[in-house]
C-alpha cells in the first residue's frame, strides 16, 4: 500500500501550497541520491517528489483529496466491479480501451522535478553531474540487459537492470544514464504492471472458452472465458506483470477483451443469428 501523500511530505492533509513547497525543500535534500548515500534513498527520493507533483498542483490535490490514491491508479476513471474467478479476477471497464487505465497516473522525472524546483543548479556542489541519455527497447527494460555506450568519447560497459523505468536515472561513477524505453506493439506498461489487448471472435464471447495469452517473460497462460463476456471485460493475471529492481514481487497483467463483431455474415449464419433473436436471445 502507497503511502499517504500528505504523510510522505509530513505536512497536515490541507496544508497551505507554501507549506508543501517548503517540505518538499526540506525532504528532497535531505533524501537526494546525490547526498544520502543509504540504501533505500532513491526510491525515497521517487517517493517525495510524486507526493510534491500532485499536491503542489491544485487540481491534482483536489481529486487526490476526493478519491486518494485510486484517482492515479489502473482502473480510475473506468470504474467497474471486480469479481474473482479462480486465479483470474475480472474487471469490467466503461470502454474497455488502455485510456481508462492511463488517465490520470503518469509521474514526471523525479530529477526534473528537483531541478526545476532549484533552478537547474546543484544544491550539493558546484559541479554538475553530468547526464547522458541511453534507448532501450521494452522488452530489454523488462528483462535487464548490458549495453556498450560512448561516454565522453570513452566505450564503457553498462549493466541496466531489469525491471528500469522510462525516464529514471541510474548513477555509474561520475555520470548518470536517462533511460527512454521504446514502445511494444503487444504490450503497455505502468509501473510494474502491464496492460494488453486480446480480441477474440463473438462466438468465443458468447459461449466461453479458452483464450491462450503471452505475457511479458513469454509464458503462454489459458484464460477461462465466461459465456457471455463482453466487449471490454478485463483480466487479471496476478504476479505476471514487471519485477521492479530491488523488489521481491512482480506486478499484475492486465488484459483487456476486446469482441470482435462480423461485420460481414453469410445466408446461414443470418438465418442462424434471426433464429436466435427470435427466441429472445
Amino acid at each position: 500500500m502507497k503511502k499517504d501523500y500528505y504523510e510522505v511530505l509530513e505536512v497536515p492533509k490541507g496544508s497551505s501550497a507554501e507549506e508543501v513547497k517548503k517540505a518538499y525543500r526540506k525532504l528532497a535534500l535531505k533524501w537526494h541520491p546525490d547526498k544520502n548515500k543509504s540504501s533505500g534513498a532513491e526510491e525515497k527520493f521517487k517517493e517525495i517528489n510524486e507526493a510534491y507533483e500532485v499536491l503542489s498542483d491544485p487540481k491534482k490535490k483536489e481529486t487526490y483529496d476526493q478519491f486518494g490514491h485510486a484517482a492515479f491508479s489502473q482502473g480510475f476513471p473506468g470504474g467497474g466491479a471486480d469479481r474473482q474467478q479462480g486465479p483470474f479476477t475480472y474487471r469490467y471497464s466503461s470502454s474497455g480501451d488502455f485510456s481508462d487505465f492511463f488517465g490520470g497516473g503518469d509521474f514526471s522525472n523525479p530529477f526534473d522535478i528537483f531541478e526545476q524546483f532549484f533552478g537547474g543548479a546543484s544544491p550539493f556542489s558546484g559541479r554538475r553531474i553530468p547526464t547522458y541519455r541511453v534507448g532501450i527497447s521494452f522488452m530489454e527494460a523488462v528483462k535487464g540487459v548490458e549495453k556498450q555506450v560512448e561516454i565522453g568519447g570513452k566505450r564503457k560497459k553498462i549493466k541496466i537492470p531489469a525491471g528500469i523505468a522510462e525516464g529514471q536515472r541510474i548513477r555509474f561513477g561520475d555520470f548518470y544514464l536517462l533511460v527512454e524505453i521504446g514502445d511494444h506493439p503487444d504490450f503497455q506498461r505502468r509501473g510494474d504492471d502491464i496492460f494488453s489487448q486480446k480480441e477474440i471472435p463473438f462466438s468465443l464471447a458468447v459461449l466461453g472458452g479458452v483464450l491462450e495469452v503471452e505475457t511479458v517473460n513469454g509464458e503462454e497462460v489459458k484464460l477461462k472465458i465466461r459465456s457471455g463476456t463482453q466487449s471490454g471485460t478485463t483480466i487479471r493475471l496476478r504476479g505476471k506483470g514487471v519485477k521492479l529492481p530491488n523488489h521481491y514481487s512482480s506486478g499484475d497483467h492486465y488484459v483487456i477483451i476486446k469482441v470482435d463483431i462480423p461485420a460481414r455474415l453469410n445466408g446461414e449464419q443470418r438465418r442462424l443469428l434471426k433464429e436466435l433473436s427470435e427466441e429472445g436471445l
